[in-house]
């Protein structure tokens, strides 16, 4: 949301924010109409209550159409559970056309990433959300699986699907889900990737030291999935740089395999993580959950390096087979080790793989494109 919105004002347009209220909001001459935030994790009964509904970001919203308009446009991201579908109505009263980017499930899914104890469900398939409650899919809790499934309820019957004007899917894949489940029309859905910036971007031309695994550490990443693969092959170094729910539990499990060439280096960003890419003979995305649009692929790509990703969800759309990186089954470890060990013995190829990839990142994912493909969807809305 806020890369877009400097695109935009990078191209003259005039950009609102509209969000609640967190200490870690960039500072805004706006914020005086942010409502109050909802604390997700150790909510009171009010925070429950406003998840579903907030009524002062209903006020909040028709103030700021009164005060800063009018509006040529709403574009909206993840807004519920914190702005909650309170804010649609004052937008269609004020006659705002509202497009909305999907970067997840949240419309066919009450827990928004059609995964129930740790396997791939679709059971409510857009509409049944009450299925979700004797699968406890909120965390095993009942309670919490009760108030998502109230969430995406309400959230239903006040317009999170029939109240959007037009919907982006940051994937083919996500947009197929949005179609197959009867949340939007295929003419009123469109699929714009995720984009990253070339120019923020250094490329490697190097040959690679290590296989590098960036990102969340949780079971659905399959990262026991790689380092079951991995663990045979102890002439090459693997690093995982990230944090999450699961790093502690990995990180014993390596140390008590004794596999000492897999190494946890903690969360990384900027420059260090960078440098971190560009020494990699690839990147590995070893997913089993249906992922979208994942900027570590095109980050890899971007900083001239190649990626091994599973056929899951949206990442065959970004990684072609042989060409900027591999395909694998999502939790084949054998596929995945025989992926590993053709990067290792193929460091030549696998640069050339990188220089493929920065290309495809130039020509298909830059924010350039990226801009263009979100202002046609803006002409036909208004």
């Amino acid at each position: 949301m806020l890369r877009l919105g400097e695109l935009l004002e990078a191209r003259g347009h005039t950009v609102v924010p509209f969000a609640s209220q967190h200490p870690e909001n960039r500072p805004s001459k706006w914020d005086d109409y942010f409502p109050p935030g909802v604390d997700t994790q150790d909510p009171s009964l009010g925070d429950a209550a406003r998840f579903v509904y907030s009524p002062e970001a209903r006020r909040q919203m028709g103030r700021l159409l009164k005060d800063g308009g009018p509006f040529d446009l709403a574009h909206l991201h993840i807004y519920y559970g914190q702005l909650t579908t309170s804010i649609l109505k004052p937008l269609v009263a004020a006659e705002v056309p509202i497009v909305q980017t999907l970067h997840e499930y949240k419309l066919t899914c009450p827990v928004h990433s059609h995964l129930s104890q740790g396997e791939i469900c679709e059971a409510c398939a857009g509409h049944a959300f009450w299925r979700a409650l004797p699968r406890r899919c909120n965390e095993g809790s009942l309670a919490r699986t009760a108030l998502s499934v109230l969430e995406a309820s309400v959230s239903r019957a006040l317009g999170d699907a029939h109240r959007i004007d037009h919907f982006i899917a940051v994937s083919d894949f996500l947009r197929d889900k949005m179609i197959e489940h009867d949340v939007a029309a295929p003419d009123d859905i469109t699929t714009v990737h995720n984009f990253v910036d070339p120019d923020r971007f250094e490329p490697s031309r190097q040959r690679g030291e290590h296989v590098l695994y960036f990102g969340r550490i949780a079971p659905e990443k399959g990262l026991r999935t790689l380092i079951d693969a991995a663990a045979p092959l102890t002439d090459l170094p693997v690093r995982i740089a990230g944090a999450g729910e699961q790093r502690e539990a990995l990180e014993a499990e390596v140390a008590r395999r004794g596999l000492d060439h897999i190494e946890f280096v903690g969360f990384q960003d900027g420059a260090d993580l960078w440098d971190l890419v560009r020494r990699s003979i690839c990147t590995v995305l070893p997913s089993e959950v249906y992922d979208t649009c994942p900027l570590t692929v095109l980050e890899s790509f971007a900083c001239g390096c190649p990626a091994i990703g599973a056929d899951i969800g949206g990442i065959p759309e970004l990684i072609d087979d042989r060409v900027d990186g591999r395909l694998f089954p999502s939790g084949d470890v054998g596929a995945l080790r025989e992926a590993l060990v053709w990067m290792q013995t193929h460091r030549g190829k696998a640069v050339e793989m990188g220089q493929q990839g920065r290309k495809k990142i130039e020509e298909q994912f830059s924010s350039q494109r990226y801009y263009e493909q979100v202002r046609e969807v803006y002409a036909e809305v208004t």
